[in-house]
């Protein structure tokens, strides 16, 4: 008999941040929601844009035309401007889940972005170095265009 072990791992994934926006609620949530759209970008700046039907049990997905493309995830909540939260595999190629988090909140002079990313499973060293890192660029594209509306 054949016995397979494979070595521990730590199967969680947590990554946290806020971000002072100078802008208004609505206008700090409308750049959520396009830059996790269609103004969508890879950390380098390449266009990679995505779809998000904002509504409960809305998708987000990467439309490749044809019919193929990615599911990255369904919007499980949305409270207009104050919370948008999305759950799924966010993880092409892992068996992986994820919940991913944006609660806004009105602050003296603006407004916070607390971001959450929460995921479960297997995902290689490499790809979590990189989404830890990956997720700053975003937040900082949604700073700059709220602010400047």
């Amino acid at each position: 008999m054949t016995m397979l072990t494979a070595p521990a791992t730590d199967l969680g994934l947590t990554i946290k941040d806020e971000v002072f926006v100078r802008a208004s609620l609505e206008h700090t949530f409308d750049s959520v929601l396009a830059h996790i759209g269609r103004l969508n970008e890879t950390p380098d700046g390449k266009p990679f844009p995505m779809t998000l039907e904002p509504w409960p049990g809305g998708r987000w997905f990467r439309d490749l035309g044809g019919d193929n493309g990615h599911l990255w995830g369904h919007v499980q909540s949305i409270k207009r401007p104050t919370l948008l939260e999305i759950y799924g595999p966010l993880f092409m190629s892992y068996p992986a889940i994820s919940n991913v988090q944006y609660r806004l909140k009105e602050v003296d002079g603006g407004t916070l972005i607390v971001f959450q990313h929460l995921a479960f499973g297997f995902i290689e060293d490499a790809h979590r170095q990189g989404v830890a890192a990956g997720w700053k660029p975003m937040l900082e594209r949604m700073r700059s265009a709220a602010e400047a509306k």
